[in-house]
């Protein structure tokens, strides 16, 4: 019932192969269409209930692995510690979910964008009727400020722009014909066609319903969203592999202390399974994910205040990561506002200087500022007299009301002296229309026109020069117009002749303008985008550039903002003669993508992440969403984007500023080391605590410590103190190194060499607090007691050596160390008082109180492993620089 290519046939023959006609359908023909075609909307995909949400919480391996443990301790009858272990299941579980937060809604945000009503023709009479309800073959009505409801091929029209920015990128509203194009014309090429969701800017027009719900362009964009594959984040696959490795490490090593222990010593099983249990709970760090989480929401904060809002917590960690950001052109790179920034006369080419639509700026000429003249006032009249624009100043700067390119026009008769609010008044009018592009207006005895420059140059008969009127050569008019369009730029001719007539008509502008000069037009890049551009490079991060707007337009952009090779464009039409292959070699040295489908950016992220590259994608567009969702980090504009570009993406910057993305990837690199820093700081905790118990079970010794009080140092002082280390700041210099890679496992040599060496360190001090005390004449309860507030200690002192790397610590700034790092030593020790003190923890955690110089001797310990860490960094530095030395000298 519809074409493939609507846009590419004369209207007859679309009405004949749609089987109806100008006068609409018939109301039983629109109902049995409906019938077989659906309503007019996008389908809604399943969403995941509260029951799934759960499910993926706990899908992970070290939280399965406690719930095992609880569930044979609740069997073999020990309650409380199974009430324990489900305590900080439930925890973990609730946390994430409270910071998972809403479920993507990119679909729905896709199905808010189509019409509600619409007025169509049926049997011959205009009605209106729910867009759902529409159906191919209607006959639609549109006009200025009616969103487009469904896909329409354009059957007549007058005057009609539509705002196609969500889909195409372009900066300005599309004139619309019902001419056929070629098949193969880009999108913002097929100028017969209007599509869903897309904005009539102004005029009127009668379309003839293509293409209704899934099958429109916006559909086309939902399907391809539906298909796209999110990828999960470096850190959460590093986690991932770090919690298998650490679960089946775990479970072998349990598995070996269970069989010596019931096999070997003849220990019965029920007493030799809680020392199994005991040593889960000693070597999985339950709190880790709290406190990853954790992490990973300050930095959000942290974020939010630079006006970027992250909306899925583990991408704040892959913006660190990121070695390519696509960006689009239009409202992200550039202002979204037009602006005259070339005027070409008789009297040579003056550059106009000034912010958007603001009416005030510079005229440059040969590299002077220079007042204007008779001429440059002749031509402000033109810009503010044909015009049906109005500018308007407001919180956010001058704002403009009607065709964004008469906007600029007004922005520059202020510019060349003339003040927009006095503008001549217009008389009669030939509105702008695409079949002939200019538009004329009667004013004051003259005839003032604009429009396209091989329609008005075709008009003039002569050129003037400030001067008086001189000759008019059309081929070095044409060629000059040309030069200013292969700068990327828009450009409108301005003319003008005497008319004392009170009507106005085409033949009254037939022949006979006056040439005033040619007006280039653009959407200027952001200042600031410029210098975040620099930012980026100098952080090792390429900036491409992928837009559905004209290769030229593309090109001068790139060259003002500084991006590589900026001259190097390819097009939509170029990536559709390429295969994948040809497309992964292709996207390595080309900087610039113009007249690029939503397909197209699609893959090219593809294409880039198959070279390695952990990709972050700008945009503001629907056409944008579908690259958004798939690659590693989708980066969306709040202010001016649409809404289904917001839902798909990971972040969203509040402020359109491209500079917000050089301080998220800041963040993005200090949360990782943070990140790095917490799990150098947890994972030998619990080493050092399972070691004391296996040294203990080999040795037939008492457990130093039971199985709960380790719950409790894990789950109370190790998270206190290793949230602190969230709030650590920025390093310096962490803009000027490249990219981590994305492989580089999460523990290092660095990492398991501390590993090894705090672990060994802990079980030293547990095990032999624990020791001492029983020598020193105290029963089990005492010396597990200070074997507890010995552990504590140590993590204590162990907090302010992981903040440095290699620098020292036993400084002022290291011991005095930020104020999240004082607070969460106070609430610790303020804790640990009452594990000690608290007759209620006494009976829970089997605790005793300790006189003065007992806890004298668990704070020496933590002092006893600061010192030795010290001495390790200054080794190691020492080495460090040795080696440096070494090379230098070959």
């Amino acid at each position: 019932m519809s074409l493939e290519t609507p846009w590419a046939a004369p209207t007859d023959e679309v009405l004949a192969a749609l089987d109806t006609e100008e006068r609409g359908l018939s109301a039983e023909a629109a109902a049995a269409r409906l019938r077989e075609t659906g309503p007019n909307r996008l389908p809604e995909p399943p969403r995941p209930g509260l029951i799934g949400r759960l499910l993926r919480q706990v899908n992970n391996l070290l939280i399965l692995a406690l719930i095992v443990a609880a569930a044979i301790t609740a069997l073999l009858g020990h309650w409380l510690d199974t009430g324990v272990i489900l305590a900080v299941v439930i925890f973990n579980t609730v946390f994430g979910l409270i910071q998972e937060g809403r479920a993507e809604q990119a679909i729905a945000a896709l199905r808010g964008m189509l019409a509600e009503e619409a007025a169509v023709r049926r049997d011959g009479r205009r009605q209106v009727v729910p867009a759902a309800d529409l159906v191919p073959g209607d006959i639609v009505l549109i006009e200025a400020g009616d969103k487009v409801p469904a896909d329409l091929r354009l059957v007549g029209l007058a005057a009609l722009r539509v705002d196609e920015a969500i889909l195409t990128g372009e900066s300005v509203p599309a004139p619309k014909d019902v001419t056929p194009v070629a098949a193969d014309a880009a999108l913002g090429d097929r100028r017969a066609m209007v599509f869903s969701g897309t904005l009539v800017s102004e005029g009127t027009g009668t379309g003839v319903v293509v293409a209704t719900g899934a099958a429109t362009e916006i559909g086309r964009i939902s399907g391809l969203m539906s298909g796209v594959e999110r990828l999960t984040t470096p850190l959460v696959r590093q986690m991932d592999q770090l919690a298998r490795v650490l679960t089946f490490a775990v479970m072998a090593v349990a598995a070996a202390v269970l069989a010596f222990t019931t096999l070997g010593r003849g220990m019965d099983f029920a007493d030799a399974f809680m020392i199994v249990v005991g040593l889960f709970v000693a070597a999985i760090p339950e709190g880790l994910p709290a406190i990853l989480t954790v992490t990973l929401a300050i930095g959000v904060q942290a974020m939010a205040r630079r006006h970027a809002i992250v909306r899925r917590l583990p991408a704040i960690e892959t913006i660190g990561a990121v070695t390519t950001i696509c960006s689009d052109k239009t409202g992200t790179l550039t202002r979204n506002e037009m602006m005259v920034t070339v005027l070409e006369t008789a009297a040579g080419r003056y550059g106009l200087e000034g912010e958007g639509y603001d009416p005030a700026g510079r005229v440059i000429k040969d590299g002077q500022v220079t007042a204007p003249d008779n001429l440059l006032r002749a031509i402000a009249g033109v810009a503010a007299g044909c015009n049906s624009a109005e500018i308007k100043p407001g919180p956010g700067g001058w704002r403009t009301e009607g065709d964004p390119m008469e906007g600029a026009l007004l922005a520059l008769a202020g510019r060349l002296g003339l003040d927009p609010a006095a503008r001549p008044v217009a008389g009669a009018t030939i509105p702008f229309d695409a079949r002939y592009r200019y538009m004329a207006v009667a004013s004051d005895g003259m005839v003032l026109v604009k429009g396209a420059p091989e329609q008005v140059l075709a008009r003039c008969g002569a050129v003037e020069t400030g001067e008086g009127e001189a000759p008019f050569d059309p081929a070095c008019w044409a060629d000059r117009a040309d030069e200013i369009a292969a700068e990327g730029l828009r450009v409108l001719a301005l003319a003008r002749k005497p008319h004392a007539g009170a009507g106005l008509g085409h033949e009254d502008i037939a022949g006979g303008l006056v040439l005033l000069g040619l007006a280039g037009f653009i959407d200027p890049p952001r200042p600031e985008a410029i210098r975040a551009v620099a930012d980026c490079r100098a952080a090792g991060i390429a900036v491409r550039m992928i837009t559905g707007d004209h290769k030229g337009t593309a090109a001068a952009i790139a060259r003002q903002i500084s991006l590589d090779a900026p001259g190097h464009v390819l097009t939509g039409a170029d990536l559709d003669l390429m295969d994948d292959a040809a497309l992964r070699s292709a996207v390595t040295g080309v900087s610039v993508f113009a007249r690029t489908s939503p397909e197209h950016k699609l893959r090219l992220v593809e294409a880039l992440q198959a070279n390695g590259a952990v990709v972050a994608m700008t945009g503001d567009g629907v056409n944008d969403a579908p690259a958004l969702k798939r690659a590693d980090i989708g980066i969306a504009m709040g202010h001016k984007g649409s809404q289904a570009a917001r839902e798909a993406a990971d972040v969203v910057l509040t402020d359109d500023n491209f500079a917000s993305i050089a301080e998220a990837v800041r963040q993005g690199r200090t949360v990782y080391g943070n990140l790095r820093k917490v799990i150098t700081f947890v994972l030998p905790v619990n080493g050092g605590e399972s070691i004391s118990l296996i040294l203990a079970v080999l040795l037939g010794l008492t457990l130093p410590i039971t199985p709960l009080q380790i719950l409790w140092v894990n789950m109370v002082s190790s998270v206190g103190l290793a949230m602190a280390l969230a709030f650590e700041r920025p390093e310096p210099q962490v803009m000027q190194q490249p990219p981590r890679r994305t492989d580089t496992p999460i523990l290092s040599g660095f990492v398991l060499w501390r590993i090894v060496l705090v672990s060994a360190l802990f079980a030293a001090g547990i095990f032999g607090q624990f020791e001492l005390a029983l020598r020193s004449g105290a029963d089990e309860a005492v010396a597990r007691t200070m074997a507890v507030n010995t552990l504590v200690a140590m993590e204590v002192f162990y907090l302010f050596s992981v903040r440095y790397r290699l620098g020292a610590s036993m400084t002022v700034a290291g011991v005095r160390g930020t104020p999240a790092v004082l607070v969460a030593i106070a609430v610790v020790t303020l804790f640990q008082l009452g594990f000690t003190y608290l007759p209620l923890a006494q009976t829970l955690f089997e605790t005793r109180p300790l006189g003065l110089w007992q806890l004298v001797q668990c704070v020496a310990a933590g002092v006893a492993l600061l010192l030795v860490l010290e001495i390790d960094k200054a080794v190691r530095g020492a080495l460090g620089a040795m080696r440096g030395r070494e090379k230098g000298a070959v």
